[in-house]
């Protein structure tokens, strides 16, 4: 949806919870040298400002990253994300936080390449300023529902694949469960990484019975939960669609982590199999 902005929701928890898997599932894949293609079909503006009007309003940050940016003692699989917060900003503060394109782009090796798409006017000319002159990254103002199936396979064989959709209209969850099946028989052996709000309505279980049905051999489910609330996001989850092996022991230890860290003992973490394992 084009009235959506992330700027007021950059670095919240469900930021740091789908931005770990990222950079943990790009790692993952760059243990082999041959190249990859990470696609984000909703890929927003690359570089948010957590000092902006839009983001003091919400002030959703000091609940996500702002938690783990003073931690010590961090969990590997955190702490590579953490580590690019750290290259990114200047000092002791953290100011700018990278969406999942920036992220990506800052492990993106030479022989790399990464596809980005994006339709709100304001958002793409930010992401195209962020990545100008960047030969490994195209990118194409394409609603993902059309481009994506348009523009898999790319050349490379290998890669990753972030949906991350706003979810402001209903029908979003039965859509972007159509999408990733769309697209997983163009493109059967990419990884896929789907984010989904966990709210009061509980929409969210359909998309979750359509990815169980959907007949896809390895499906990984996590979720990131707080005590549940009358309004608003009370938890995040991902669906992992053909995830690196030991990937769910790796992804339980950083989110054990971070119930802790960002919930207290009012929060948790689940993960398992929807399909697979």
């Amino acid at each position: 949806m084009l009235s959506y902005q992330h700027q007021y929701h950059a670095g919240n928890f469900a930021d740091v919870h789908k931005h770990i898997a990222l950079v943990a599932l790009l790692r993952a894949l760059q243990a082999k040298p041959a190249p990859l293609c990470y696609v984000d079909a909703h890929a927003g503006s690359g570089v948010y400002d957590l000092d902006s009007a839009e983001a003091r309003k919400t002030g959703e940050a000091d609940a996500g990253v702002c938690r783990l940016w003073q931690t010590g003692d961090l969990p590997e699989t955190v702490n590579g994300y953490v580590a690019i917060l750290r290259d990114l900003n200047t000092g002791s503060g953290l100011r700018r936080y990278p969406g999942s394109p920036a992220l990506a782009a800052a492990l993106l090796r030479d022989n790399d390449r990464a596809i980005l798409m994006e339709l709100h006017p304001r958002e793409l000319e930010a992401l195209r300023g962020c990545f100008k002159g960047d030969r490994r990254i195209a990118i194409h103002m394409r609603d993902s529902y059309e481009g994506l199936p348009a523009l898999l396979p790319p050349p490379v064989k290998r890669g990753l694949v972030l949906l991350d959709p706003s979810y402001e209209i209903k029908s979003e969850y039965d859509d972007i469960a159509g999408l990733l099946q769309k697209a997983h028989r163009r493109w059967g052996n990419a990884v896929y990484l789907l984010w989904y709000p966990l709210l009061p309505e509980g929409r969210h279980r359909h998309l979750l019975k359509r990815m169980h049905d959907s007949g896809m051999h390895k499906i990984l489910r996590s979720e990131l939960r707080f005590p549940p609330r009358e309004h608003g996001m009370y938890g995040s989850g991902l669906v992992i669609v053909n995830p690196p092996w030991r990937f769910d022991n790796e992804l339980a230890r950083a989110g054990e982590f971070l119930a802790q860290r960002l919930a207290g003992c009012d929060g948790e973490h689940a993960i398992d199999w929807l399909a697979g394992e």
